[in-house]
């Protein structure tokens, strides 16, 4: 692909700040630059530390769980912010305790694993179309249709026909539109793509859905922050990022038209909308283009995984009991945290799914949950 000179200098000019970026947090109060955790004394050779990493999406609501489980069971847990694809990476190497997923494993994956690997959901949010049009006073409103085309790269101005027709009064820029989307491997770009294979069949064809795809315009930044830090420090941009980041930040979102053909705001009552369904026993679902009238089409589950066999590595029984009780607390006591950070309380046909799950992990090939 040829690029104009606009394009050239745009392109170095975002190079240039997410290198300022990744030396800063963009949210949640400190930075990440390649990774954030919840609890950097934690070491993985103590059995009153665990290490998890994955989703840059659950950072936030692990951020507050884990710090609630440390002051009543004074258990640190050592979370990093690394995308889903590293976390899964690193429960492959065994790592870590535990990994985190915007996406269930592909084959790929399942078949670089030397043992099964459960997904146990731990809460649903929203993935939002977050924009940066400080003239833009209203919220926008954006069709499967117009979504599929700006990433796609056929929408290339603001006030394109397209997004004026169904934003009628809204006083649309004539501003380039920048596309900002995920450099690492993410669960959170799964979700997106996955979506937006279901409602453009042009996108299904060229690009497809994966947690990596091969985006045909934009500039890549590595997490929710480094996407969320973008998106805020370029005008005309638009991504796709964590509800609680879009929140955190103040940053403008969409609203997006469902499958009934009603214009939605994410929200902790659409994603538990577009969340009520069947869930199957491997919990392994997609939320994404809801049929529920009101709910949130690009919504998606996020789970822990860890190995149903915990004696590997030289774990200890205390060290892998550890890990199933704070992830039977995550699922249960743990979600009264959700709502305030804007994530989706699990539903309890989820939790029950959870339990069950976590009841099939085993130690020596003894259950280790009763």
């Amino acid at each position: 692909m040829k690029l104009n000179s606009f394009k050239i200098k745009t392109s170095l000019a975002a190079g240039a700040l997410f290198a300022i970026l990744s030396t800063s947090l963009v949210s949640c109060g400190g930075g990440d630059g390649a990774a954030k955790g919840t609890d950097s004394t934690a070491s993985a050779g103590s059995d009153d530390a665990l290490i998890g990493a994955g989703s840059s999406f659950d950072y936030p609501l692990f951020s507050k769980m884990f710090s609630e489980y440390n002051k009543t069971n004074g258990l640190k847990v050592n979370y990093q912010s690394v995308g889903s694809g590293a976390g899964i990476s690193q429960l492959t190497n065994k790592t870590v305790d535990f990994g985190a997923s915007d996406a269930p494993m592909n084959g790929k994956q399942d078949s670089a694993v030397t043992a099964p690997v459960i997904h146990i959901p731990v809460t649903a949010g929203a993935v939002v179309l977050s924009y940066n049009l400080p003239e833009v006073k209203d919220t926008l409103q954006l069709s499967p249709e117009v979504v599929a085309d700006i990433f796609l790269g056929k929408i290339t101005k603001w006030n394109d026909p397209k997004i004026a027709a169904i934003n009628k009064g809204a006083k649309l820029p004539a501003t380039s539109i920048v596309i900002a989307h995920r450099s690492d491997g993410s669960g959170t770009s799964n979700i997106f793509t996955t979506y937006l294979s279901k409602v453009s069949e042009e996108w299904n064809t060229k690009v497809g859905k994966g947690s990596s795809v091969n985006w045909p315009v934009g500039l890549g930044g590595k997490g929710n922050e480094g996407v969320a830090g973008l998106i805020k420090q370029t005008p005309g941009a638009i991504g796709y990022i964590e509800l609680a980041y879009a929140i955190q930040n103040t940053m403008a979102y969409a609203k997006v038209q469902n499958k009934a053909g009603t214009f939605i705001t994410p929200s902790i009552a659409s994603v538990t909308a577009a969340a009520n369904i069947t869930i199957p026993p491997d919990s392994k679902v997609s939320l994404t283009n809801t049929e529920a009238a009101d709910g949130y089409p690009i919504s998606g589950f996020s789970w822990v995984l860890i190995y149903k066999e915990q004696k590997y590595n030289d774990r200890s029984l205390d060290r892998a009991t550890k890990v199933l009780k704070l992830l039977s607390w995550a699922i249960h006591d743990g979600q009264q945290y959700s709502g305030a950070l804007n994530y989706a309380p699990l539903s309890p046909a989820a939790v029950a799914v959870g339990d069950a799950l976590l009841k099939s992990a085993t130690y020596d090939g003894k259950p280790i949950l009763q």
